[in-house]
């Protein structure tokens, strides 16, 4: 037998039930009739008759060269390329100007292979990874000092990167960027079905075939294959001396820093992945074709879709402050440290790494008639440096 204390509660939550009920089965039959064909041909009309509106007020308006916009070389989405270490299928509906460029991702580097040397063995080599050095050249401050660290997300083994997305380097920022860019193309494409725009459905979807090329080549090009031998979990600290006076210190173990900056980022293309790239080069520019036939409303969609969808991309690379490149990650951990010459960074970096000299002298940082030796300290001149 119930109490009067259990009546008391039981009375305000079934209360609580029945308004959430009923205010469930009100939104539900709210979304039942708008989901209907009824409503939907309601919806279709209005956009048409907004869109009539347009066509008359820019009737005396030339838009036939409106497709030329996704000629411009800009070159946002290789970046994209860059930062991710590959290209994802989600990619394919992320439309910006520059998509007949993404082949070419490797030079944004400007082909600078900057010399670099292991603090800890004294070893002197270049780094011929392009997406690395583009990542440096993009941190790195003239006549300072930055510290970037190496670290391995994926195990010893390099993992394939995520088919749709990747997230290893994204920020927040970043992803709702990207995700907007995605929501524009959708949108504009099921714009133009409501207007029966057959003509800027068909160039919008040349250039999504375009750019899913373009991806799958780059996915197919960007597959991790050589970095030399697997090394020991042993620190391999790194001096890279780019151009314009910019230095970078990259910390990390060996094998991860070997893995970001030795070998191919992005292989060759073979005969038949030349012509894909090729063919899909050519149907952007086929795109402008198709753009001239499509109405006034159309044209302008794909020049806003193309101008926006460039703008959050651009927010997106922005805001992306690490590189991701075969499992591992590139991050700046402290900032830019000033210096007057390049001889106090020389000389704090010896003191640094126990007085080692043969990386100094192998970059040409120093010379070597100047390095003391053990027993002549205190007795000869000071390291002076061989670049000022």
């Amino acid at each position: 037998m119930a109490t009067a204390e259990g009546l008391h509660v039981q009375k305000p939550v079934a209360l609580l039930y029945n308004v959430s009920h009923k205010a469930a089965q009100a939104v539900s039959r709210v979304l039942q009739e708008w989901v209907t064909l009824d409503s939907y041909s309601k919806l279709a009309l209005l956009v048409k008759q907004h869109a009539s509106s347009v066509e008359q007020a820019l009737s005396g308006v030339s838009l036939g060269l409106a497709g030329i916009v996704s000629l411009a070389d800009i070159a946002t989405s290789s970046q994209r390329t860059v930062l991710t270490g590959t290209a994802t299928l989600l990619d394919s509906l992320v439309l910006c100007p520059g998509i007949h460029r993404q082949q070419y991702v490797a030079d944004l580097s400007k082909s600078e292979y900057p010399a670099a040397a292991n603090m800890v063995t004294g070893y002197v080599f270049r780094i011929e990874n392009p997406a690395t050095v583009y990542y440096l050249q993009r941190v790195g401050k003239t006549g300072s000092l930055t510290t970037v660290a190496v670290t391995n997300v994926h195990g010893h083994s390099p993992r394939s990167p995520g088919i749709f997305f990747s997230t290893a380097n994204a920020t927040y920022v970043a992803m709702v960027a990207y995700s907007g860019a995605v929501f524009l193309a959708i949108t504009a494409v099921g714009l133009f079905i409501v207007l029966e725009d057959w003509w800027a459905v068909s160039s919008t979807a040349v250039l999504m075939f375009a750019r899913l090329l373009n991806v799958l080549l780059i996915r197919r090009r960007s597959k991790f294959e050589w970095s030399g031998a697997r090394e020991e979990d042993e620190p391999g600290d790194l001096l890279v001396l780019l151009s314009q006076d910019r230095w970078i210190k990259v910390v990390g173990k060996v094998g991860d820093i070997k893995a970001v900056t030795s070998g191919q980022w992005v292989r060759d293309m073979s005969a038949a992945e030349s012509w894909i790239a090729a063919f899909a080069t050519v149907m952007v520019y086929v795109n402008v074709v198709l753009v001239s036939n499509a109405t006034q409303v159309g044209k302008i969609g794909l020049v806003f879709l193309l101008t926006v969808s460039a703008g959050l991309l651009a927010v997106a690379n922005q805001s992306t402050e690490k590189l991701q490149m075969h499992g591992h990650v590139l991050s700046v951990t402290a900032q830019p440290k000033r210096y007057k010459r390049r001889l106090d960074l020389a000389t704090e970096l010896i003191e640094e790494y126990g007085g080692k000299t043969e990386w100094a002298v192998g970059m040409g940082l120093v010379r070597h008639e100047d390095i003391l030796a053990p027993g002549s300290r205190g007795h000869s001149s000071p390291i002076q440096p061989v670049i000022m």
